[in-house]
């Protein structure tokens, strides 16, 4: 079994790379909140400031170590329709925008406080793809550190109507 061992080596390296990417991607995100926000689509309420943006990513990353998070229309919107109580986050930069668009209307529907930040590129690797992401739900935890004040921040923003 030599092969399967070589394998094992790659997927340790992989995680390693992403990091080191979102970690670029941290430094970069600093200056160039605005200039995202620039590129944003109408609906995109309530969009979260650049420091939640930075704390909602910080959360994202820890509740996908902790397997809480869904990620994508699909899982997310099955998730939601399944129930699942959580938090949502959804990219704002998304074309076309009706990809997204149902979701807030599902969130407001079962109660789930959902905000959008600027970027996908971001979004994703948050999440740590490689990949945009569109959305993400964070599965409610009162053990995920950040995750309640997050919530009531969340919770807190005006929604658009």
């Amino acid at each position: 079994g030599s092969m399967g061992k070589t394998k094992k080596q790659e997927e340790e390296k992989e995680p390693k790379k992403v990091a080191a990417a979102a970690a670029e991607a941290d430094e970069e995100g600093e200056g160039n909140y605005d200039e995202l926000v620039k590129r944003v689509n109408a609906i995109s309420q309530p969009l979260a400031s650049k420091k939640l943006t930075k704390k909602i990513y910080k959360v994202v990353k820890r509740s996908h170590k902790a397997k809480l998070l869904c990620r994508g229309v699909k899982e997310v919107g099955k998730a939601i329709r399944k129930g699942q109580k959580g938090l949502c986050v959804i990219a704002g930069d998304i074309s076309p925008i009706d990809v997204v668009t149902h979701l807030p209307v599902l969130c407001e529907d079962t109660g789930i406080p959902y905000c959008f930040v600027p970027c996908k590129e971001d979004l994703g690797a948050a999440g740590q793809t490689k990949r945009p992401t569109s959305v993400v739900l964070l599965k409610t935890s009162d053990s995920l550190e950040g995750f309640r004040e997050l919530f009531d921040e969340i919770k807190a923003l005006p929604t658009p109507y």
